[in-house]
């Protein structure tokens, strides 16, 4: 038995300089989840299978150079490439995945795309995808395929293979009946029975699952009852599987002294300063203008702080060249360059920013040297690097202040809950953070830490394949 994992992006990226090819990992949460579930069956009792990454290249290459990279992809990652023309890539991921889904399933219909030649682009790809797989399937293999950008495989796969065993996981949110009809009918119709192809489907949290369930209702007229949809003579089980984290890669990372001497050198440069620490992906869904615009006000209602607190930010490039990430963009330069004009002096910056990529140790590190993690999006499926900060606390000390449209905020009940739309709200959350007591810190931690361990990545992973193992019969 083999587990065939499929997605828009493999683990490993390729770029092409000059002559030759380097192979980097990939980032974002759906590979990190994905990878440390894949480390954890390798010693797990329950599970014990091989596995075989499915996804596109990132590169359009000449047939020479596909043999080439196939081989190593297979050999060396155990990864099958798909190869996609670049002009095709630019339609289906920049175009319908990025100007129409992604903005709908975040709640923001004022920026969707109705172009009818990047749907069928989309259709096109997954039909791809589909063929694709159809080559490397084997009898006993499980498929599970993966986010928003292959939600019509599930149902192609079917077609050709009714016996298959195929999961579908959606890593962001899943709209409610009134933003998914915003988009043509045809399109919801084809978008859901696609995602029914499979045997499982699976969401983050219950209000995403009952989205779902609204819209199969309403569109296909099936009937549902506990999660579970009769399709003819077919069963499909619809549930939420909260994707989890490895808790103890985290819990445990100040025991390497390479990250341990790394806090204590960050430490000692910002020993002056209480740390609010922003790690996101540059995206209008994040809420970063919101969260600036609310550290602004904090900071002009508490003169009491000025020179005593530090707004980290870390912001990593995402989707350059679409319009309405790069007037986000131009919106984050501005206020930074605001709040640190208005309020800083030679003495002090009130923001610090980067933007680049933070590789684990750096990370792990930015955790450990925050008395605040600030994390606000004003939509988000999940949330990882919310876990990942209490996860990393491990003498409990730290105050999470997390958005509660946040996947996140089901499990992490402890944490200050934020609307992230209430400016005024923001300030009194961070306020209320910085004067929080050490013991009170420690109490709401160790409560979210023990949710942390029980809800973990190898769980999340389980629960989807205990799930589909069984419900041919």
């Amino acid at each position: 038995m083999r587990l065939l994992i499929v997605s828009n992006r493999l683990p490993v990226t390729v770029e092409k300089k000059g002559k030759k090819f380097k192979i980097k990992q990939s980032v974002g949460g759906l590979v990190s989840g994905i990878n440390d579930y894949l480390n954890m069956i390798e010693y797990s009792d329950f599970l014990k299978f091989d596995h075989l990454w499915i996804g596109s290249s990132g590169i359009d290459t000449e047939s020479k150079d596909k043999e080439k990279l196939t081989k190593i992809f297979l050999k060396e990652y155990s990864c099958h490439p798909i190869y996609l023309p670049e002009e095709v890539m630019e339609k289906f991921y920049y175009g319908f995945c990025n100007k129409a889904l992604w903005p709908l399933f975040h709640s923001f219909p004022s920026y969707v795309e109705y172009n009818d030649e990047y749907w069928q682009i989309y259709r096109e790809v997954n039909f791809t995808f589909a063929q694709q797989i159809l080559k490397l399937i084997k009898p006993d293999d499980m498929v599970w395929v993966h986010d928003y950008h292959l939600m019509l495989l599930p149902q192609m796969l079917r077609n050709e293979m009714p016996q298959a065993k195929i999961a579908f996981f959606l890593h962001i949110p899943f709209p409610n009946l009134e933003m998914f009809s915003i988009l043509p009918k045809e399109w919801c119709s084809e978008i859901l029975q696609g995602m029914l192809g499979s045997d499982v489907v699976g969401f983050h949290i219950d209000e995403y699952l009952r989205n779902f369930l609204h819209c199969v209702k309403h569109f296909l007229s099936y009937k549902y009852k506990k999660g579970n949809i009769l399709i003819a003579n077919r069963l499909v089980k619809a549930g939420s599987f909260p994707i989890g984290i490895n808790f103890q890669k985290y819990f445990e990372a100040l025991k390497n002294k390479k990250i341990a001497d790394k806090v204590k050198e960050l430490k000692q440069n910002l020993k002056n300063y209480k740390v609010l620490l922003s790690i996101d992906r540059l995206d209008y869904s994040k809420g970063i203008v919101n969260r600036l615009k609310g550290y602004e006000l904090f900071l002009e209602h508490n003169p009491q702080y000025w020179e005593k607190v530090v707004l980290v930010m870390v912001i990593v490039p995402s989707r350059v060249g679409i319009e309405q990430y790069q007037r986000t963009e131009k919106q984050i330069d501005e206020l930074i360059g605001r709040i640190n004009g208005r309020f800083g002096n030679v003495n002090w910056i009130p923001i610090l920013f980067q933007t680049s990529f933070l590789p684990f140790e750096d990370l792990v590190s930015y955790y450990n040297i925050a008395d605040i993690a600030f994390i606000i999006p004003l939509r988000d499926g999940m949330n990882l690097i919310a876990k990942e900060y209490i996860a990393s606390r491990a003498d409990g000390t730290g105050v999470l202040i997390l958005s509660e449209l946040a996947g996140a905020s089901k499990e992490l009940t402890k944490a200050i809950l934020v609307n992230p739309y209430n400016i005024s709200a923001i300030v009194s959350s961070i306020k209320e953070a910085l004067e929080m007591p050490v013991e009170e810190q420690i109490s709401r931690n160790r409560k979210m830490q023990e949710v942390l361990k029980r809800n973990h990545i190898g769980k999340w992973g389980n629960d989807m394949i205990k799930e589909l193992l069984p419900i041919k019969e």
